[in-house]
């Protein structure tokens, strides 16, 4: 049986089109935000490496989405890092935090330029400080699709980010991309956690502007 209504066409009335008010447990999240302090523990032929990098992530509200009945209310992201006193890209990702009142999900979509892309969901109050999204490999609803080369040699099966808000204002975040690299018969954890201060407030969305 299924929980979604027979009429998948018709769309929510009365759609309050301000998204930043109606965020849930993502409102804390919008905005320009920096992180100095991020730690990445990576896979090499030697073993795992530690590295530090500093990270610029802007988070900015859409116009609430339909999906006939389903509306979502979200934030645009994109995500650059670099190594300290680096200019050169040390990862690039863009992709939407969004939030789904009806059912108190949250999910993350992301895309990264290494051919990879994936959508880990989880669940949360409105009122939550705390939540762990994850996204598994083959799963046809939340799954990790990779390229060939990765697929071989890098196999990520499991991705999982779980999101703190604290009460002066910052937020952090620890990711375990899980990852079954060619000749080791150990899963890797490749581990990325960084907190973050926000710079510069959300630019309301479109038509919360007009």
């Amino acid at each position: 049986m299924s929980d979604f209504p027979k009429d998948i066409f018709t769309e929510p009335s009365d759609v309050d089109v301000d998204t930043l008010n109606n965020l849930g447990p993502l409102r804390h999240m919008a905005g320009i935000w920096q992180g100095t302090r991020g730690l990445d523990i990576k896979p090499k032929a030697d073993g795992p490496r530690k590295q530090a990098f500093v990270e610029r992530i802007e988070l900015q509200p859409v116009d609430p989405v339909t999906n006939g009945p389903q509306l979502f209310y979200g934030l645009r992201y994109h995500t650059h890092v670099t190594k300290p006193d680096q200019v050169k890209s040390y990862h690039d990702q863009v992709g939407y935090w969004l939030w789904e009142p009806a059912t108190g999900t949250v999910i993350q979509t992301l895309a990264i330029p290494r051919g990879q892309i994936a959508m880990a969901v989880g669940h949360a109050s409105a009122d939550a400080r705390s939540f762990e999204l994850v996204a598994r490999r083959g799963d046809q609803s939340y799954g990790i699709c990779s390229n060939p080369f990765l697929e071989y040699a890098f196999k990520t099966v499991e991705y999982r980010i779980e999101v703190k808000i604290h009460a002066d204002g910052t937020w952090e975040y620890d990711e375990d991309t899980v990852m079954m690299i060619k000749g080791q018969e150990e899963a890797f954890h490749h581990r990325d956690r960084n907190v973050l201060m926000r710079i510069a407030e959300a630019t309301p969305n479109p038509l919360a502007r007009r």
